[in-house]
């Protein structure tokens, strides 16, 4: 593949206070992803994944879509590329392995590939009149980004095989009421949205950020009893690996908090 192709179509911008953002960026297709682009995508969250000074990820996409699938005029070579089938080289992959949080910021067209990808984000600011689709069944495309499964598990099984089976739009609102989408705002607003939740998130504790993100999506993925067992056995290796200056530390910092509420 050409790398230069996608020269400038997919946009990281690392800001001081520990928010990177990653912007989709082929406004004149309503950034349909390329092969490249795909590459660049997961590659773009593997390297902030191991960039210390990173504390939050944004993704957004530029122009009217937040991401409008894979580009079908190669769809061909992206389905059927050797490259492709890496873990290494999968946006999505690379998204769930990622211990950052991601903030997935929503304006206008999310569908098929886009939606898997905004369903990889860990929570999602859409803009009022934005729409989730699946167009697989409509495209005869076999979805394998996770679509067919997360969508069920959040929204339910009844209403994802509506959405999926009749490729019809599901909204920002009514996602919003399905407990898919956490905010919707105006148009205008959803990168200042984004940005207020990526800098509630960095006041916090980073370590325990990462830790937290971990637990909670590693054991969505269990049954209720095996999930606590997990979130028993990390707490114990979490205080077990704590040091009495930790511990102080923590308390210090209770006790600061503590004064700042009586003021």
């Amino acid at each position: 593949m050409d790398r230069s192709s996608s020269e400038n179509q997919i946009l990281i911008n690392r800001e001081p206070n520990g928010v990177a953002t990653v912007t989709i960026n082929r406004p004149g297709s309503l950034n349909s992803l390329t092969g490249t682009m795909i590459l660049d995508l997961a590659q773009a969250f593997k390297a902030l994944d191991q960039d210390h000074s990173v504390r939050v990820i944004i993704l957004t996409g530029s122009g009217r879509s937040f991401c409008s699938g894979i580009d079908l005029t190669a769809a061909e070579d992206v389905f059927k590329s050797e490259e492709m089938k890496d873990p290494e080289s999968n946006p999505v992959i690379q998204m769930d392995r990622c211990r950052k949080p991601i903030i997935g910021a929503i304006k206008g067209f999310t569908v098929t590939a886009g939606f898997e990808i905004s369903l990889a984000c860990d929570i999602l600011v859409a803009a009022k009149g934005s729409k989730f689709i699946d167009t697989h069944a409509r495209f005869g495309i076999f979805p394998s980004w996770g679509l067919s499964q997360k969508l069920s598990r959040i929204i339910g099984p009844n209403k994802a095989r509506e959405v999926s089976l009749t490729a019809m739009p599901l909204t920002a609102e009514a996602a919003e009421r399905l407990g898919l989408v956490n905010h919707v705002v105006e148009d205008g607003e959803v990168l200042k949205k984004s940005r207020e939740i990526a800098e509630a998130i960095i006041k916090n504790n980073h370590d325990l950020v990462l830790r937290y993100k971990s637990v909670i999506n590693d054991g969505i993925k269990l049954d209720l009893r095996h999930a606590l067992s997990l979130e028993k056995e990390r707490a114990h290796d979490y205080y077990e690996g704590m040091t009495e200056e930790q511990f102080k530390m923590m308390q210090d910092f209770i006790q600061g908090r503590k004064k700042e509420s009586k003021l």
